[in-house]
């Protein structure tokens, strides 16, 4: 998914999780606010940019925003590298496969989820007797 940029869709995604009707979110709401801005924050850069405000503070969305900002400059940008040692983990005889039901099971159950369909769509063509080449799967899917 691509991460909302427009201010005012930010703006909205915040709103959804007031339910005081103050304009404010509980401190605690920041990581779910963020992950449903399709960010992926460090807990560690979250805990920092909330240090100054109280465990059961109410942020505004204007304190909201330098947390936001914060997460999005400090991404850490993954590498076609970091794809294939990630998915090299299930890869027993050091070939550089994987096996297509190990794949499907990552992909549909953790993180964001695809679902079987899509699943099949991703690694048409690329399965041979039930293995997926790993390099060629993450070029694929990083073009």
């Amino acid at each position: 998914m691509k991460a909302i940029d427009n201010m005012e869709e930010c703006r909205e995604v915040f709103m959804l999780f007031d339910k005081k009707g103050d304009g404010k979110i509980d401190a605690a709401q920041v990581f779910e606010v963020l992950r449903s801005l399709d960010e992926n924050p460090k807990n560690s850069d979250v805990h920092q940019c909330l240090a100054k405000f109280d465990k059961t503070a109410r942020i505004s969305f204007e304190n909201f925003l330098p947390v936001l900002s914060h997460v999005r400059n400090n991404k850490i940008p993954y590498s076609m590298e970091d794809f294939i040692k990630g998915l090299s983990h299930f890869d027993k005889e050091g070939e550089g496969f994987i096996t297509s039901a190990e794949l499907r099971q990552v992909l549909t159950t953790m993180g964001d989820k695809l679902s079987d369909e899509e699943f099949d769509k991703l690694v048409a063509g690329q399965e041979d007797n039930g293995k997926i080449k790993i390099e060629t799967f993450v070029k694929t899917i990083m073009q």
